[in-house]
């Protein structure tokens, strides 16, 4: 009983914060493992204290707004989180003597709920959902949506369900110039429709995805796929895809296609959602007090996650930029346990809110590094962290340029390593052995301070560093020698200018031809380009400005280092198509079947994406080859590509 009092004491703080202030200190994920902890022992115990957050729909409305009862009541959907849960809600359907029933699968976003009501086929009113009874009268910022209609066909009074949602790359935007970073696009719909103000909403720029019928006058709306078609015809923003599955082994399939595709998306998900599509068997199996006994939300495993942070520290790159890293308490993200999380720079710092300590929101998604998204909860013996003055490695007086600090001492042991490292990447000059490791190696044994240093050491300094036999030494210095004949695209990329990858190295080498013609570009030459921008334009000509830049150029290329450009485009077999290679090739090195690639016209992407034209799948396919059976991407196997590039 102690445990139940102390479980919703804590749901309903977290819920308050969450469903009233918008401003939730926990994840979803936290919060519903607590939520299934007390709905346990409620269970167990037959007792149910009378706050506890199991009686209600959601959070009352907040006092700012008025109040508006729907007419008809806005349920929650139960959840499963395991295949077993979502059995068990099919078995539940099938043993109530509907063997036939058909199931809709829809997509899950993660925004606001709104109810929008029409009358004589004109929109009168929007509202949130609130504790599904009651919600709050949001028309006047809803009016600034412009995903809407205003008017419809249907002349009787009618309410829609949708999602409010603001996209992925609009809060991007939104956050590069705000004065208050927002953490997430859930709070920052869900910020941009409960506020007072809809100038606010219109600057956020919300969207709605339609998704039900909630009440229809006439009764004429008797399935899911009904209520979707209704939606479409009438005007509403739909989002594309509706399952229609008649079994358990159909809606895992759906699931799992979705799993795989909302990866792709520019708008937050969490999960899925499975209707039973037939009005009449939904009335048969009724309702509980909170949930539907026909519906179900399918969640999917936390992407973000709130943690303590308790310390930062500054990174030093190979441009000498400083990267500030949180370091936290251990948390389970996406199956990976989570310590350190990176932010931008000082600015992030002070717009995100962040202190030492205080809980963070961390998000990880698609594989990348976690990042920290903003402070959710300070505590009083919180600090700001102090502006960094001072180099953390080498005592150098730090320098501001624009938004980022850098440390202007070039032989600084990270920025040196860093730049080692990168020049000898197989993406660059493809130096075998040289890991960062090495590389510290060889700064400390050797003094090694420049790239052009590796082309000066001879094979007794390689083979007498730790860790060098004399295979791997010799191996070592027949790499070097066969870098010095290097594409130039590599050679670019080699020389670590900030802000220039693999493709920009690429489109650079492409248009210039020659190092000589890329070190006396113009800003104007550069801007030309559609591939760069007026910041990157910026950095390649202040880097080619930088005399001991030059002179490291011209060491290279005095100590044999010949940079080339071949315009090998053989042909037009894969012209203009996007290319993904996975898997094992038997009779093509990766790197091959790369170049064989590009001398056809086409370009290698490093994921499956909407853009991709064509996979190629060797053996041991794995995530790839599944995201683009989900994406209907074009497969061929090996054998098929042998006999695309084949002259017969």
């Amino acid at each position: 009983m102690e445990r139940m009092k102390e479980l919703v004491a804590l749901l309903n703080k977290y819920g308050y914060e969450y469903y009233v202030l918008d401003n939730p200190t926990v994840s979803d994920g936290e919060y519903d493992k607590l939520y299934d902890e007390l709905k346990a022992l409620e269970a167990e115990t037959g007792v149910i204290l009378p706050d506890s957050p199991t009686h209600r729909v959601g959070g009352e409305p907040i006092s700012a707004f008025q109040k508006h009862r729907h007419i008809s009541r806005l349920y929650s959907l139960d959840k499963a989180v395991t295949s077993e849960q979502l059995s068990s809600f099919v078995d539940k359907i099938l043993k109530s003597e509907n063997p036939d029933t058909k199931y809709t699968v829809e997509y899950k976003f993660d925004g606001l709920t709104m109810c929008l009501t029409y009358e004589n086929g004109y929109f009168v009113r929007a509202t949130t959902r609130g504790n599904g009874e009651v919600g709050e009268d949001v028309t006047a910022q809803v009016k600034t949506i412009k995903t809407f209609p205003l008017k419809i066909n249907y002349q009787g009074t009618v309410e829609v369900k949708g999602e409010a949602i603001i996209r992925l790359s609009v809060l991007e935007e939104y956050n590069k110039t705000a004065t208050e970073v927002l953490k997430n696009a859930r709070n920052a719909v869900a910020g941009a429709i409960r506020n007072l103000d809809p100038k606010v909403t219109e600057k956020r720029k919300p969207e709605i995805y339609f998704y039900d019928v909630n009440y229809i006058e006439d009764g004429s709306i008797r399935s899911q796929s009904q209520a979707v078609k209704f939606l479409k015809d009438n005007g509403f923003k739909v989002f594309d895809y509706l399952k229609i599955c008649t079994n358990l082994q159909e809606i895992q399939q759906a699931i799992d296609e979705i799993e795989v595709n909302r990866k792709t998306l520019d708008v937050l998900t969490d999960g899925v959602v499975i209707k039973v599509d037939d009005y009449n068997v939904r009335e048969e199996l009724g309702s509980t007090e909170k949930f539907p006994r026909w519906a179900i939300a399918y969640k999917f495993e936390a992407e973000e996650v709130t943690t303590i942070l308790n310390n930062i520290t500054w990174q030093v790159g190979r441009t000498g930029k400083l990267t500030p890293l949180g370091h936290l308490e251990a948390v389970d993200l996406c199956g990976v346990t989570v310590k350190k999380a990176t932010l931008n720079n000082y600015g992030d710092i002070l717009r995100k809110n962040i202190k030492v300590p205080c809980r963070v929101l961390v998000r990880r998604s698609n594989e990348v590094i976690p990042e920290i998204l903003g402070a959710t909860e300070i505590f009083d013996n919180s600090k700001l962290p102090e502006k960094p003055t001072i180099c953390p490695y080498c005592n150098s007086a730090l320098k501001e340029v624009g938004a980022n600090i850098f440390c202007p001492n070039e032989e600084c042991k990270p920025r040196v390593v860093g730049l080692i490292s990168n020049f000898a990447s197989k993406d660059a000059l493809n130096i075998e052995g040289v890991s960062e490791m090495t590389a510290s190696l060889l700064y400390d044994t050797f003094n090694v301070r420049r790239c052009s240093d590796l082309y000066k050491l001879g094979f007794q300094e390689i083979y007498s560093l730790e860790g060098f036999k004399e295979k791997r030494a010799q191996n070592f210095i027949n790499s070097v020698e066969k870098s010095k004949h290097c594409p130039l695209e590599n050679f670019i990329y080699a020389l670590s200018i900030d802000g220039i990858g693999k493709k920009t190295a690429k489109d650079l080498a492409k248009r210039f031809k020659s190092i000589e013609n890329l070190k006396n570009a113009t800003l104007f030459d550069l801007i030309a380009m559609n591939e760069i921008g007026e910041v990157l334009a910026y950095n390649i000509t202040e880097f080619f400005s930088n005399q001991d830049n030059l002179n490291e150029i011209d060491t290279l290329i005095s100590l044999g280092v010949q940079p080339y450009y071949e315009d090998n485009v053989k042909g037009d077999k894969f012209s203009g198509k996007k290319v993904v290679l996975t898997g094992t090739l038997q009779d093509f090195k990766r790197s091959e079947a790369r170049k064989i690639i590009e001398s056809l016209g086409g370009e290698i992407m490093g994921s499956v994406s909407k853009l991709t034209n064509l996979v190629i799948a060797g053996e041991s396919a794995g995530s790839k080859l599944d995201k683009a059976r989900a994406l209907n991407i074009e497969i061929i196997d090996e054998e098929t590509f042998k006999k695309m590039i084949s002259n017969d």
